[in-house]
């Protein structure tokens, strides 16, 4: 039977991705568009801060005793219980107009994330999970379709998704990584919360990028993992600690991280 107050915090995270959304969409191709660069060169837009201003406001009212991880402000709060934002994953892709980008929204206790929401409104989706419930995909939780990972079990018929050869370079493992690429039936770099909602759907079978934070990873993974998939760092430790992620069908996920482990040589 599923928790019923991990149910009230599935329902209370999807009010605070219509929220989200509601922001998104108004800032989404608008001409007034603010975007400035953070101190790693990274963009950030008003619409990063905005949505995570109010979030951060709706949890202060809903839960006061939960921490709060964003990606955008300080840490706030203490406890077990802490919800991990990224406002706008795929902010680049936000301000060039090109819809693919989410808000993500998870809640950890302890180490482990036990809910996640992740919201695409400029693509008229949305996914969510919370432990032991499955991986669901669809308007609302009364109109939704269960997720399930694919069941393919070699390399040669696999569809790998990644963000940039680049990062895999500056990681120290580019070889793997190209060799990788080389061996899968297709490579596409879908990017972002994408590549691993587009795993979760079995649409492809492994999906990883070397460098993520906590925020870019704690939604997502446990949508992987509710649909039947593995997610952990580049070493293979369950979980969304980094460094980087390796998420797969789990068939393949123990030769995925052979692969890309890293060499001396």
């Amino acid at each position: 039977m599923a928790d019923q107050s991990l149910l009230d915090d599935l329902r209370l995270a999807h009010v605070l991705a219509d929220a989200a959304d509601g922001i998104t969409m108004n800032r989404f191709k608008a001409r007034d568009l603010v975007i400035t660069a953070k101190p790693d060169r990274t963009p950030v837009t008003d619409a990063d801060t905005a949505v995570e201003d109010a979030i951060r406001s709706m949890l202060g009212r809903t839960r006061p005793r939960d921490a709060v991880h964003g990606e955008e402000r300080e840490d706030s709060g203490w406890g077990p219980r802490r919800w991990v934002i990224d406002p706008i994953d795929g902010t680049a892709n936000f301000l060039r107009g090109v819809p693919v980008w989410a808000t993500l929204i998870g809640l950890m206790v302890g180490h482990e994330v036990v809910a996640g929401v992740v919201s695409a409104p400029a693509l008229g989706r949305r996914w969510w999970a919370s432990r032991g419930t499955g991986a669901f995909t669809g308007r609302s939780l009364l109109q939704a379709s269960p997720c399930k990972v694919s069941a393919v079990s070699s390399i040669e018929d696999a569809s790998l998704s990644y963000a940039s050869i680049g990062g895999w370079v500056e990681s120290g493992r580019g070889q793997q990584f190209v060799d990788l690429m080389r061996d899968c039936w297709r490579t596409r770099a879908y990017g972002d919360f994408w590549s691993y909602m587009l795993l979760a759907e079995g649409a492809v079978d492994l999906a990883c990028e070397p460098e993520l934070a906590l925020h870019d990873m704690a939604a997502v993974s446990v949508v992987v993992q509710e649909a039947g998939g593995r997610f952990t760092n580049l070493d293979g430790v369950a979980g969304p600690h980094g460094p980087g992620a390796i998420a797969t069908n789990g068939v393949l996920h123990d030769e995925v991280v052979r692969r890309l482990a890293y060499s001396e040589d």
